[in-house]
Formats: structure tokens, sequence, C-alpha cells
């Protein structure tokens, strides 16, 4: 071979070796990068040209689809939008998708990797490919009761219910919400509902998920916290041994005093008492005699300052350390820098109703094959054991008073032992703004074991300041998630 053809031959050698490195480049290295760019029109099309699977609530599906013109065949529905969107989240054509949408996208869409085997059966069967569905552990029932007493009330609010010897979540309603179906498309009709939804075009920001991502000051409800950890660490032993409290009582290192709210029999009062009436100077002296780092560990081990992923991830809650005693105090009746989401505080009722054992939270019970073959099933586990059974029991028997014969008798259910404690938070710069009214509580079945246990927080800014009150505004939204799990499990 001369020359000039030799060198020809080489440089064509190099071209094709150049297009087989960058062949290879596209299809191994670049492929997840390629595959995941917003741009690439084509993985949005083949995402959208198969039904997705479905979201199950009681074994009905609460999502759906329909078809569309253009290049996306199908479009995701909602069944009772507004209802289950803290659950569901949404899916659209053109924002993407968030919460169980976005995390168990896979199982919806027939992509996951462990759907592949059925898959490649259908391929070569020439059956079209579909999604599975992601079968959650929500009780319809307490879902509707939750979000109608939070719709009725009116303001913006939200509810946590869960199973506690199991962790299993019952109700996640938020309020006010939003229809994920109005943004499911790609028109301009989505187009404007997703303008109206965002928090700089609407100031009650519906598509905030307040029973995961919100955190509030729990106000007098984490005096159950306070309690617990007085019990765990044995500066109290019973619900009916005076406290050593006097009145008033100023705090550490300052010439203020503590106050409660009204003339209430708080001086040196049991813990019973004390729960019952709403003690601020007998929760907040216990706080600040324990220490920051005493009250801390016990707030650790009821889920606060840890992220929760139900899969979700919810928000952490707070309890600050390195505090003084009398910023420990505030924070141990619920204000100073404390602060909670509504699951934390359905886990706090939770954990005392489990006779101290607290079960991880979760809302998906199952994965299924668009066959309904089960793919994974999710076991409850424990997460932690925030004191003992027996001083579980004291706390539950001081929690039963308040709704016996405390603030909480608006949670009364006849023939159900119910145990709960309200709480009304300050909000605003010195308290200006209308304060969040909390409850939490449980209902127990007569064997002793609990159904349910529920955390219900309002913030209603026209309310009469005068009327606001957990026992008043959150109790009966609580009373009402508690009586449909109860009906649900006798079968009445």
């Amino acid at each position: 071979m001369n020359k000039p053809l030799r060198r020809i031959a080489v440089f064509c050698g190099l071209l094709v070796l150049t297009l087989l490195i960058r062949d290879n480049w596209l299809q191994y290295v670049k492929a997840d990068s390629l595959k995941n760019d917003t741009n690439n029109r084509r993985v949005a099309i083949e995402r959208y040209a198969t039904p997705r699977g479905d979201i199950i609530v009681d074994g009905k599906a609460i999502t759906g689809h329909t078809t569309t013109s253009g290049d996306f065949k199908y479009k995701r529905t909602y069944k009772d939008g507004a209802m289950w969107a803290p659950v569901t989240g949404f899916v659209s054509q053109a924002y993407g998708a968030n919460q169980l949408e976005s995390i168990e996208d896979g199982i919806l869409t027939g992509n996951d990797d462990r759907l592949f085997f059925r898959n490649t059966l259908d391929m070569i069967t020439g059956k079209k490919k579909e999604g599975g569905n992601v079968v959650t552990t929500l009780d319809a029932a307490a879902q509707k009761a939750a979000y109608d007493g939070l719709k009725a009330q009116g303001g913006k609010g939200a509810v946590a219910a869960i199973e506690p010897s199991t962790g299993k979540i019952l109700a996640l309603a938020s309020y006010p919400s939003y229809d994920p179906s109005t943004i499911a498309g790609g028109s301009e009709s989505d187009e404007n509902a997703w303008k109206k939804l965002q928090k700089e075009n609407n100031p009650d920001d519906p598509m905030l998920n307040r029973a995961l991502r919100e955190v509030y000051p729990p106000g007098s409800t984490f005096k159950v916290v306070t309690a617990a950890a007085a019990l765990e660490h044995g500066k109290y032993t019973s619900a009916d041994e005076k406290t050593e409290t006097p009145l008033p009582w100023i705090m550490p290192g300052t010439t203020t005093p503590l106050r409660n709210e009204g003339n209430i029999p708080c001086e040196n009062a049991t813990l019973r008492v004390a729960l019952q009436y709403s003690c601020n100077t007998v929760f907040g002296k216990i706080g600040s005699d324990l220490g920051n780092d005493k009250m801390l560990e016990t707030a650790k081990k009821f889920g606060f300052t840890e992220e929760q992923f139900i899969p979700v991830r919810t928000t952490a809650s707070v309890f600050s350390d390195d505090m003084n005693q009398s910023q420990t105090a505030l924070s141990s009746i619920g204000q100073f820098n404390t602060a909670a989401t509504p699951l934390q505080m359905a886990m706090v009722a939770s954990a005392v109703a489990n006779n101290g054992t607290l079960m991880k939270p979760y809302m998906v019970d199952e994965l299924q094959a668009p066959s309904l073959d089960t793919i994974e099933k999710t076991e409850p586990e424990e997460l932690s054991r925030p004191l003992s059974a027996e001083n579980a029991q004291i706390l539950q028997s001081m929690m039963e008073t308040v709704v016996e014969e405390g603030t909480g008798k608006n949670a009364r259910i006849p023939g159900v032992t119910v145990g709960g404690k309200t709480g009304t938070a300050q909000h605003g710069v010195d308290n200006s703004e209308n304060p969040y009214a909390w409850f939490i509580s449980y209902a127990k079945s007569g064997d002793g074991s609990s159904p349910v246990a529920v955390a219900v927080v309002v913030e209603d800014e026209n309310a009469n300041r005068d009327d606001i009150s957990g026992g008043g505004l959150a109790a009966p939204i609580a009373k009402a998630v508690m009586e449909a799990v109860v009906k649900g499990k006798s079968g009445s």
C-alpha cells in the first residue's frame, strides 16, 4: 500500500474509533443524565404513553387516568383530590411529581427494576406495559372525618392519625388543600391553576403539607412529653404525688414569674391535677429542674430533632440544646423554640397509648405488580421506647382524667375510653396573633389496646381570640377521627 492510501486508511480508522467511543459514551456513561434531561421529550412521551398504576385506600383506587390529545396519551386523575393531596401528592405532565407520586414513580409507571422480568414477558407476548399499585395504610373514613372537620372549622390546620400498635398512618389531612387533577396536564388551564397555587400568589399556601412539613409551637400538648420526662427520670413516681411547685414560681435567673391561665389549682399540684388544668408552673418547673439534657433526651426518644420518612420526608420537630433553665422551662410547656409537626405530636400520643413503645410511622402498606402480586410489604418496626410500660400507664390515667374531668371534655366518646391533652400555643411577636389550637389524643378498645392516636392543630386567623382553645376547636375534630376508626374496627 502506498503512503497516501495508508494515511487515508489510518484516518478512516481513527474516525471509526471516534464514532465507537462516542457511541459508547452516549449509551453507557451519559445514559442516565440524558434519560433524566428535562429537554429529552422522548422520556416524557414514553412516561405518559401507558396508564399509570393507582394509589389504593381501603381496597379502592383514589387515583385514575384519562386519555388526552397530543404527544402525551394519558393524564392522571384524582378522586376527592383535595382531601387526599397530602397523601398522594401530584404528578403533572408540566411540573413533575412529589410525595408518593414521586417516591413510588417506578412502581406506578411500571419502570421499577423489580418489574423487569414481567415487562420482558409482556414485550415478548405483545401485552401493553402497565403500572403497579401503591397500597396505603390510610383509613378512608378517618381521612374524611379529618378533612371535613378542618374544612368546617375554616382557617388552616392539619390532622395526623396513627395506629399505635403498628405505626400505620390512618389519616393525614391538611387544609386548605388543592386538587392535583387541576395541574396534571400541560394545558394553559393547568398553567393558570399552578400559578394560583403558588405561595407568592396565594398566601394560604394550599400546596403546603401542614401535617408533615409545617412545625408549630405545640403549646400545652408538649406537657405530655414533660410529664414522661418527670416519670422516666424519677423526679416523680406517681400521678397523684404532690409536686414541689410554689405560686408564684419565678423562672431561674429572672425576676419573671411563669403564669398560669386563670385562677387554677396549681400550687404543689399533683401531676394528674397539673395536666388536668394545664399548669404552666408545674411543668415549667419540672423542665427547669430536670435540665436541658434530660428534657432533650426524652424529646428525642419521642422523635424530636429527626426527620421521619414515611416514605415521604417530614420536617424535623425542634427541641433545642444549650438552653438555660428559664428557656428550658418555657420549652417544656411547648413555647420558646419548641416546634412540632402534627405527625410528631400524633407520635407522642401513640407512644403513650402503646404502653411506652413508639412504632415507626408509615403510610405504604405494600407495593403491587400490575398482576396484583406483592412486590414489597412493609413490616411494623419499633422506633424507640420513650417510657416504660408502667410510666406509660400512669400517663394514660392522667390523659384520661383530662378528657373526663378537664379541658378535653369535647373529645369524650360514649362507651370508649379516651385520653387527651389540649394546647393553645402562642403565635406572633409578643403573642400578637391568634394562637394555635391543639389537641392530641387516643382511644382505647375494651381490651385496653388503642386503635388510634390523633393530633389536630387549627390556626384560625378570623376566630374570636377568646374563643380559641384546643378543647374548643381541635378536640371535636379529633373525636370525629377517633369515632370513625373505632366504628370501622367494630364493624358498626
